[in-house]
């Protein structure tokens, strides 16, 4: 939900992710990606559409609208200042670092890695397989798809900006849509089970 704490480590995910598409780093690219906290409403979500919980899918929603929206915008600024002070060539654009273009070119695959994700989130929650998290936290591209649209405003580089709008757009579509799937799945095994005990005993 949406909060102090979950604000804070939005904008500092995508810090960290405006530093790694500046200077093309994957490691800090990585590191946005696993501090970034945006799963978590993210599941929220699937759990209120799985369980009809209007409650929990306005409160997961608030976050989320609030939240990227928030972190976008200390993106742009975060590249303004660092133009303004040097920091960053006044002629700096995405395509001058090939190793970190993926952000703002989604494919056929950023649409299956994101449903993948989504539902090993999903089991890793329902199975409190904390370990496996990490890993779907890195394998999506949500928190550097929203860093770099903040990027892209600040630079003026709209073709950039359309690549990574449309990255974060996919990415969010296919864990929900996995999510939202797996949490369906499991509920109707825990159903049969539970129906098959009951008749057992």
């Amino acid at each position: 939900e949406l909060g102090g704490n979950f604000l804070v480590f939005m904008v500092l995910a995508c810090l960290i992710a405006s530093v790694g598409i500046f200077i093309g780093s994957q490691i800090l690219i990585v590191g946005a990606m696993v501090v970034g906290p945006e799963f978590g409403p993210l599941a929220g979500f699937c759990v209120a559409v799985v369980e009809r919980r209007r409650n929990v899918a306005v409160r997961s929603l608030t976050a989320l609208a609030v939240g990227f929206p928030i972190g976008i915008t200390a993106a742009m600024l975060f590249t303004l200042l660092a133009k303004a002070t040097g920091m960053l060539a006044s002629d700096f654009s995405g395509s001058m670092h090939p190793l970190t273009q993926f952000i703002s070119k989604p494919d056929d695959f950023s649409f299956i890695v994101a449903c993948l994700a989504g539902s090993a989130g999903m089991l890793s929650l329902t199975s409190a397989k904390s370990g496996a998290l990490i890993g779907v936290l890195i394998s999506v591209t949500t928190i550097p798809a929203a860093a770099n649209i903040g990027v892209a405003v600040a630079i003026g580089d709209w073709s950039e900006w359309r690549g990574a709008m449309a990255q974060l757009a996919v990415n969010l579509t296919g864990i929900v849509i996995a999510g939202v799937a797996t949490l369906s799945i499991q509920r109707r095994v825990y159903e049969r089970r539970r129906t098959r005990h009951q008749r057992d005993a």
